[in-house]
């Protein structure tokens, strides 16, 4: 199995360092100036776990077979649904390194890299860049969350992309992190060359909006965190999501992120209304266990969620049951 290691920027050298940024800068470049395009659908994939907590490789590498089938843009791995926080650095890196070796090569890789330092978040990007990762997502640090003004967060993403082999999105997550990525600060940070845009999980349309209008100068891009307001992001700017739901709902959402580019909004309306039933279901009201539950009536593998996270109980699941059969789903 590979075991990959964390390394700093000085630890890599100056040769490995300049061959991920001719890595980044050529395989991402859209056009002289420009940053990359990162539009288009991603489910945030799940960490599979063993009945004994391990993570189940195997399991990991049929889900990406499967959902491989489905036209995503590519794959976020690590992010809030890869329950990451309950998973050391070296397994962080592995189900990476894994899900690079088996994803479609057509597809993007993205991962998550965010730690609560700067310093520990610099040496995971750059890590992550090593096992495969194309850009990375970097959530708001936030055990200090009394403190992190717009100046500390714009001082630490600075620093990580000033250091990041490969292009940096921004990550805002208030239900998980407890704070919102201020908007005068998501500004400063789109004028950064290696920032490309920001997964906005927040749910205030309102926000989205704001943040396209005032960085449209900066081609800088914007990704519904949640399939539960894709059909509204769109409408005003976003170019694409980060979608849990995705997970077992994915042809689904690509079928609503095409309703929307070609403007067919009244069938785009019809299926948003369909999805945001079962979308709150495995995000805000049953969480991971719900979405894990969700992917096993689907045909794939969700299975246990690391402890702290428990199982649903029987009546939390016969009501996320009702959600996806009341809307059609099952």
């Amino acid at each position: 199995m590979l075991v990959p290691q964390v390394w700093s920027s000085a630890r890599l050298g100056a040769k490995g360092l300049g061959r991920c940024l001719v890595r980044s800068l050529t395989g991402w470049a859209s056009g002289e100036g420009r940053k990359v395009d990162i539009g288009g659908i991603y489910p945030p994939v799940t960490t599979p776990f063993t009945a004994t907590a391990e993570v189940d490789y195997g399991k990991l590498e049929e889900n990406i077979y499967k959902l491989g089938t489905i036209p995503f843009r590519g794959f976020v791995v690590q992010g809030s649904s890869g329950e990451f926080p309950y998973l050391t650095s070296i397994e962080r890196l592995e189900v990476v390194s894994r899900v690079r070796q088996v994803m479609p090569k057509d597809k993007l890789l993205i991962a998550g890299s965010g730690c609560e330092s700067t310093q520990a978040t610099v040496e995971m990007t750059v890590s992550m860049a090593q096992v495969g990762a194309d850009a990375a997502l970097v959530v708001t640090p936030c055990y200090y969350r009394g403190r992190m003004t717009s100046t500390a967060l714009i001082y630490h993403y600075t620093k990580v992309a000033d250091l990041s082999p490969i292009p940096v999105v921004l990550y805002n997550v208030p239900a998980n992190t407890g704070l919102d990525l201020p908007v005068d600060a998501v500004v400063t940070l789109s004028q950064h060359p290696n920032i490309v845009g920001i997964k906005e999980s927040g749910g205030d349309v309102t926000r989205v909006g704001l943040i396209v209008h005032k960085t449209k100068k900066q081609d800088f891009q914007v990704l519904a965190g949640s399939a539960g307001f894709l059909l509204a992001s769109y409408a005003i700017g976003a170019v694409g999501g980060i979608c849990a739901l995705a997970n077992v709902l994915g042809a689904q959402v690509c079928q609503l992120e095409r309703l929307c580019l070609t403007g067919q909004w009244e069938d785009a309306q019809a299926l948003q209304h369909r999805l945001i039933e079962p979308n709150t279901a495995v995000t805000r009201r049953f969480g991971i266990p719900g979405l894990k539950k969700t992917m096993d009536w689907f045909g794939y593998y969700g299975g246990p969620c690391r402890a702290p996270l428990s199982t649903l109980s029987p009546d939390e699941e016969a009501k996320l049951h009702l959600d996806f059969t009341t809307n059609g789903w099952l």
